[in-house]
């Protein structure tokens, strides 16, 4: 899971993708075992309207840039729009079809990946009309938080990390004890492990910090401090957004 930040115009040989693993390519999770009391119909819906604008976006060939850039959360016009002379509506509009843009298909794959594992729980606490306000909320603190930090940056921002950020950072207040089924490298080798989510998550949590603290501003790439904004709206948010009669 990545939040994605391109720096340049082109795919491939002229962009630069947030491809990194939240883990930083440590461990990677693949369930938990958390159990859930109704079908995660708005989880499933996210991760198929996901699919469907990543396939139509592969489906526009060359065209695919300028709709990254059309459709992609700018920071440069989303903290200066008047400068910027763009279209407000469509720059408001940008930081929500961000959500649902991704740079390639190890970038859709993990942010999916981690929804799918988490999402489902966190939308069984809170109920189906609150998740996806909370979701989509978290997606635009991710957004602004790291305009916040790149204003100048015209590299288009996309990728459903900020929004699943959000709800990582529920998850790791709501079940801390809930146990990860990882797996893990362990040097030639890699071992599944079942890992409390305060830790496979605690650990995520901190590189993106870490990362966040070394890369320069401007250079494109990973969206660090979209993580960071995003994980930690979730964890200020889910007391409000939790269904108590469902606790």
């Amino acid at each position: 899971m990545s939040g994605f930040a391109r720096p340049n115009a082109g795919r491939g040989g002229n962009g630069s993708e947030a491809r990194q693993a939240p883990t930083c390519k440590d461990m990677i999770p693949l369930k938990d075992d958390q159990p859930t009391h109704s079908f995660p119909f708005v989880t499933v819906g996210l991760i198929v309207a996901n699919i469907a604008a990543f396939l139509y976006q592969v489906s526009l060939g060359p065209a695919g840039e300028a709709f990254l850039f059309m459709y992609g959360a700018i920071p440069f016009n989303l903290m200066n729009t008047i400068e910027s002379r763009v279209n407000v509506p469509m720059v408001a509009m940008s930081v929500i079809t961000s959500m649902f843009l991704h740079g390639g298909i190890f970038h859709l794959g993990g942010n999916m990946l981690y929804l799918w594992i988490f999402g489902n729980n966190i939308e069984d606490v809170m109920g189906k009309g609150r998740f996806i306000f909370f979701y989509l909320l978290c997606g635009v603190i991710a957004v602004y938080s790291h305009a916040w930090f790149e204003p100048q940056s015209h590299f288009p921002m996309i990728g459903a990390s900020g929004a699943v950020s959000g709800v990582l950072g529920a998850y790791i207040l709501l079940f801390p004890r809930a146990r990860i089924l990882t797996l893990v490298p362990l040097g030639f080798f890699t071992q599944m492990m079942r890992i409390p989510a305060v830790i496979v998550l605690g650990f995520w949590f901190l590189a993106q910090i870490f990362n966040s603290l070394l890369t320069s501003t401007g250079a494109g790439g990973v969206a660090w401090f979209a993580h960071v904004g995003g994980f930690v709206a979730g964890m200020s948010l889910i007391f409000f957004f939790k269904n108590r009669r469902r606790s």
